[in-house]
């Protein structure tokens, strides 16, 4: 299941930063073949989707993007602001799919980041795949001087790198923190999330200084007013066991899906937030129903 082709690599300046992506093409695909963005989660890699696109082949190109301080691509001096993710992928958008319309998926933090890029630049967006996202709580202003000031205590301590003796404890690691994974799906996770150094220990590929919680207060409603002028047809993909399923009320869940005005939604019985790690057959079969669903693709 997860012995699939990683992808190709390659690197781009893309605002600055060296960025790296991986593109997917089987040898029968078309050069015209719609395009698809995969776009990651908060912590997670490009390459964690290859399991899931071995089953989109060769239908589809597909283009998966690290993060700025992610994977492989270079982290970034300045740190980590929300809106950065937006403006690359916009920026990764126009260098990659100059001109041409495009279908487009995210995870998690990746889901918020293509809802919002779908509703401000709707003409782009043949078809849109929410999975496991828009369940960030509102945050009352009543927790700004809790919040900026925890930023602050936080900015005071040393950044280091996560390093691990060896993927096998990085996946045990992994295994304990989501334990619906098999040993060889753990496994797999821990071979995209670490990187061999030149003394044998293994190195988390992630910017420690993400785990840094913003000053920033999250309000959903900003968030709506985009999400109220996506028009392209869009999936919701749910898992049934999310972790974050109680983060928010479902009627409040219900009513943030309300804002995309021709969607869907699609569960996965049984599967945790990590559902491309978790299922990866389930979630590629969804994603195959909705964007093969019409002529389009």
């Amino acid at each position: 299941m997860y012995d699939v082709d990683p992808g190709r690599s390659e690197f781009r300046r893309i605002r600055g930063l060296r960025y790296h992506l991986r593109r997917h093409a089987a040898p029968a695909t078309p050069a015209d073949a719609p395009l698809l963005f995969l776009l990651h989660g908060w912590l997670d890699v490009s390459a964690g989707w290859a399991p899931v696109i071995a089953r989109l082949l060769p239908r589809l190109q597909v283009i998966a993007p690290d993060w700025r301080g992610l994977g492989y691509t270079q982290w970034a001096p300045g740190g980590y602001w929300f809106h950065d993710y937006l403006a690359d992928f916009d920026a990764i958008a126009d260098a990659c799919a100059p001109g041409r319309r495009f279908l487009l998926a995210g995870h998690s933090m990746g889901a918020q980041v293509a809802g919002l890029y779908a509703g401000l630049r709707p003409q782009r967006i043949e078809k849109l795949i929410l999975l496991d996202g828009l369940m960030l709580p509102d945050m009352p202003p009543q927790r700004a001087p809790e919040r900026v000031g925890n930023w602050l205590q936080q900015l005071r301590r040393p950044f280091a790198a996560r390093i691990y003796p060896s993927f096998s404890e990085l996946a045990r690691r992994i295994a304990a923190h989501h334990p619906r994974l098999s040993p060889a799906g753990a496994d797999f996770v821990a071979r995209c999330w670490g990187h061999r150094e030149i003394d044998g220990r293994v190195r988390l590929l992630a910017d420690p200084r993400h785990y840094l919680h913003g000053p920033l207060l999250y309000r959903s409603a900003e968030a709506e007013q985009i999400w109220r002028q996506v028009t392209a047809p869009t999936l919701m993909v749910r898992a049934g066991e999310s972790e974050y399923r109680g983060s928010i009320a479902e009627i409040e869940l219900q009513r943030r899906y309300t804002c995309f005005r021709d969607h869907r939604v699609a569960e996965l019985p049984g599967v945790g937030h990590m559902l491309h790690y978790e299922a990866p057959q389930a979630t590629a079969a969804a994603l195959a129903e909705f964007l093969f669903a019409s002529a389009c693709v």
